[in-house]
């Protein structure tokens, strides 16, 4: 009876033990890999849209996302001055371009290719401070007509992993 107690009381202490290290290392880090941030609040800045072809209303689409993104993945409360971190910049590229051919040489598919080039400053950190260009595209039949339900797909998909990629350059550091 008495080894029965020592086991139960060793397995006890082990996994009090596991656990308490596991908390204790994931103490600097959290789901969406960030680790500590340094600052307690973010300021977007609206990204102008400098594009050759302007698309009216993707640069405010654009800055909602990025604030939303930032809200969504971190506890960094958004700001219109001041802010410990800044994100400004610019819609710089917004291409459309045939990708395949048919076999009557005409365009079967098309892209949307969108760049964005970002300024990224850190009050409390200027070691993490950038300026980068982020893009990504969108492929969608020629037959269809880049507006409506198809453009707002085209620029979830593209906004999406542009935020996504600055959120990780400036917080997660990937």
């Amino acid at each position: 009876m008495i080894y029965k107690n020592i086991i139960v009381k060793t397995k006890l202490v082990s996994l009090l033990f596991v656990f308490a290290f596991l908390l204790n290392g994931c103490g600097a880090y959290n789901f969406t890999g960030t680790g500590k941030i340094d600052a307690s609040t973010f300021q977007v800045n609206n990204f102008l849209n400098n594009a050759e072809l302007v698309e009216p209303g993707i640069d405010r689409i654009f800055t909602v996302a990025l604030q939303e993104l930032i809200m969504g993945q971190t506890s960094l409360n958004l700001t219109n001055t001041g802010g410990d971190l800044l994100y400004e910049g610019e819609i710089t590229e917004y291409r459309i371009s045939p990708m395949t051919a048919t076999a009557e040489q005409t365009a079967a598919q098309n892209r949307l290719y969108i760049s964005v080039q970002v300024r990224f400053t850190n009050k409390n950190k200027p070691d993490d401070d950038f300026e980068k260009a982020f893009s990504f595209f969108y492929d969608y039949p020629a037959n269809d007509q880049l507006t409506g339900p198809t453009l707002s797909a085209a620029l979830d998909v593209i906004f999406e992993r542009i935020t996504q990629d600055i959120f990780n350059a400036s917080l997660a550091k990937w």
